[in-house]
């Protein structure tokens, strides 16, 4: 289940890549949310019955209104825009440093949180590897260093909807928060995409890529996410961080053709030692104190 969801979410940036070429980015992902809410919705409905649905529904509209907006709309739309200007593989490596971002505000929200060395050093590792990949030979000069700030950016979104899910939401079944999260992200993205309707009709492979990415990226994901922390907690589901570029990667390399440059591959690994250190993965060996003996 693990390696499956790090493949549909390393294909969601092929997916976007294809879309955003005919669909811009604030109608494709408002029809990603919409027809992803739709789908879930109606798993609700047959899991739950629609009147008990409709009643979880409205009492967890708080944190689907708060996760509609850090973990749907806002990273969504950033994500493919930024895409407009960057390989699907850079993307993907950018969002490895989620982790990352999600360590820092944790340390900032609870004041007891500890700052071990390990923990610190991995922060900083992880922060110079989102520079390098942000700054450092870009292939598109200023629009490609905007396209990767905005998945930076969608990272911190992403980082900050995750501690809002562990500080503030308990209790509520994790496909509840699936579809109403993604229905609020849709229809907050709805006007946006009013005014950003394709001047033509997007090709096959646009609009398949788009199905792919809202079926399968997106609902389906949010299904096997849910069923994954039910069975074995974050910190397992934390591996999927340390899978998904690398499927995001090969993709884009083998079906688009993007080029993996030095610079990417060493920003990647840079942000997945991070990871592994400030996520408490790998510890720094301790010292052993000095006994002294009378």
């Amino acid at each position: 289940m693990l390696l499956f969801l790090a493949a549909l979410w390393g294909a969601s940036y092929l997916f976007i890549k294809v879309a955003v070429e005919d669909i811009p980015p604030a109608p494709m992902m408002a029809v990603r949310t919409l027809l992803a809410a739709a789908v879930l919705l109606g798993y609700l409905a047959w899991r739950l019955g629609s009147t008990r649905a409709v009643a979880d529904l409205r009492v967890a509209w708080r944190h689907c209104a708060v996760l509609g907006v850090l973990n749907a709309a806002l990273p969504f739309w950033l994500i493919a825009w930024g895409e407009q200007h960057i390989d699907s593989g850079l993307a993907a490596v950018v969002q490895a440093s989620v982790p990352i971002f999600n360590a820092l505000i944790l340390l900032r929200v609870i004041p007891h949180e500890r700052l071990s060395t390990s923990r610190a050093l991995g922060l900083a590792i992880g922060l110079v590897g989102v520079a390098v990949v942000t700054g450092i030979h870009p292939g598109g000069g200023w629009w490609a260093i905007a396209g990767t700030l905005a998945i930076v950016v969608s990272s911190l979104s992403y980082a900050s909807a995750g501690v809002y899910g562990q500080l503030a939401v308990s209790g509520t079944a994790g496909p509840v928060l699936a579809a109403g999260s993604m229905l609020v992200g849709g229809l907050i993205l709805l006007p946006f995409a009013l005014f950003q309707l394709p001047a033509s009709a997007p090709d096959v492979e646009a609009i398949a890529s788009l199905l792919a990415l809202t079926l399968l990226g997106t609902a389906l994901a949010q299904l096997i996410l849910y069923r994954l922390l039910a069975l074995h907690g974050s910190a397992r589901l934390s591996l999927v961080t340390y899978l998904m570029p690398g499927f995001a990667l090969a993709y884009g390399a083998l079906i688009l053709d993007e080029k993996l440059t030095f610079w990417t591959l060493g920003g990647l690994a840079l942000i997945l030692a991070g990871v592994a250190l400030a996520s408490g993965a790998v510890r720094l060996p301790q010292r052993e104190a000095a006994v002294v003996r009378p």
